[in-house]
């Protein structure tokens, strides 16, 4: 048989942390729960979480991310751990990264609507 010069690409498996998987749950629960485009879980510094969808009114639009993230700071929190979002379009933003840097997060989390981790 002859090679075709194509290569399987070497995949190294990703191991989340416990409470990063826990936020991609929470993520995709919220988005499967409401039908919406996204969805997005944070965890603020003191280990709560806030999971949220996005919102596409005539009159407001926000992602995912933001919702989640207006959620923590009006909830009290004053930085975040972590940021997962749950999308089958292209994400995050940069208006989701520029929130997420904001509240102390260098990058999100970003996975497919099956929990599959894009980065």
């Amino acid at each position: 048989m002859r090679s075709s010069g194509w290569r399987a690409p070497n995949l190294v498996p990703v191991t989340l942390d416990p409470e990063d998987s826990k936020i991609i749950t929470l993520a995709r629960s919220a988005r499967a729960r409401n039908e919406a485009a996204e969805g997005a879980a944070v965890r603020d510094e003191t280990g709560r979480t806030y999971a949220a969808t996005n919102v596409a009114l005539d009159a407001l639009t926000l992602s995912a991310v933001q919702v989640a993230a207006a959620m923590a700071v009006s909830s009290g929190a004053r930085s975040l751990e972590a940021v997962a979002l749950v999308t089958a379009g292209e994400g995050p933003s940069d208006a989701d990264r520029a929130v997420a840097a904001e509240l102390g997060v260098a990058s999100l989390l970003v996975a497919g609507p099956d929990g599959a981790l894009r980065s």
